[in-house]
């Protein structure tokens, strides 16, 4: 697998630097960004569904091929699939990328309490507006 770097966007706990690096992925160049007509939801883990008028706020990185791999082939994550999305960097022009998203919308009773206290954090350690952070649940 080639060792070319591309732009991925995280919206999810690998967000986190401490995070992804935990996960043997070095990233680079992180910018806080948003991605427009997506809303975050949260089952058991989280994923970004199409809903107009929406916006999910995460982190662009710039990562290889193998490390989203290595990410989303470990337990628990093989549902998740690449889709293209135009992340809209706070500062800056719009940059496109990869975004891992759930095949299959959570089930409306799915719930991780532990998962949302989680992000939430995650959110306001990076500086996303409040009333996002406030809003993941």
């Amino acid at each position: 697998m080639s060792d070319r770097r591309i732009e991925a966007f995280f919206y999810g706990l690998y967000m986190d630097l401490d995070v992804l690096r935990e996960a043997g992925v070095t990233p680079l160049t992180p910018r806080r960004a948003y991605v427009d007509d997506f809303a975050l939801r949260i089952g058991r883990r989280a994923t970004l569904l199409p809903a107009a008028g929406a916006r999910a706020y995460g982190m662009l990185y710039t990562v290889t091929h193998a490390e989203l791999e290595r990410l989303y082939t470990a337990p628990g994550l093989e549902q998740y699939r690449p889709e293209a999305v135009l992340a809209q960097p706070l500062e800056g022009a719009p940059i496109p990328a990869l975004c891992y998203n759930l095949r299959e919308a959570p089930q409306s009773h799915e719930r991780n309490p532990d998962y949302e206290a989680r992000l939430q954090r995650a959110l306001g350690k990076l500086g996303f507006p409040l009333e996002y952070v406030a809003s993941v649940s």
